[in-house]
């Protein structure tokens, strides 16, 4: 008589070679295919530019005459920069550092505290995006002072 831990070992080795099989053959057929390298590529830039696109667009620095708003604009930055660097997003997290950084009074106090807790490597990288921020800073400036002088027509 068979048991039936030997009947359940023999349908789930079975199944797990009919699993892999599947998954082989598919992999074999999508590689033949002519066209899946170019798709790929397609894909690849597709996706790199529209995450470098979308995470350059989305920051809306504030009116700098406004010492709240820049204020509270400082902190959502440096406290988003944290989180996304504690979750392994680098880009990003830098990205928002750099915002806080091109909007803070003493940005130089600010490198050196950011110096003693970043990793090194990290401080590297926000080093090196920090002049990529100011033509950023100066473009929505200028943005809003067009919206203000429309305002007042």
């Amino acid at each position: 008589m068979v048991s039936p831990k030997a009947v359940l070992g023999l349908c789930a080795g079975v199944s797990a070679t009919l699993f892999l099989g599947y998954c082989i053959y598919f992999d074999k057929k999508r590689h033949e295919d002519p066209d899946f390298k170019k798709k790929l590529r397609e894909r690849r830039k597709a996706k790199k530019a529209a995450s470098s696109s979308g995470k350059r667009c989305k920051t809306i620095f504030p009116d700098m005459k406004d010492h709240e708003a820049v204020q509270r604009f400082f902190l959502q930055e440096i406290q988003l920069g944290e989180e996304l660097l504690a979750a392994g997003d680098l880009e990003n997290g830098v990205d928002h550092l750099g915002n806080a950084v091109a909007v803070c009074g003493q940005p130089n106090d600010l490198l050196q505290v950011l110096q003693q807790t970043l990793q090194p490597e990290v401080f590297h990288l926000l080093v090196k995006r920090l002049p990529a921020v100011a033509p950023r800073l100066m473009k929505s400036h200028s943005n809003n002072a067009t919206l203000q002088e429309d305002d007042v027509e």
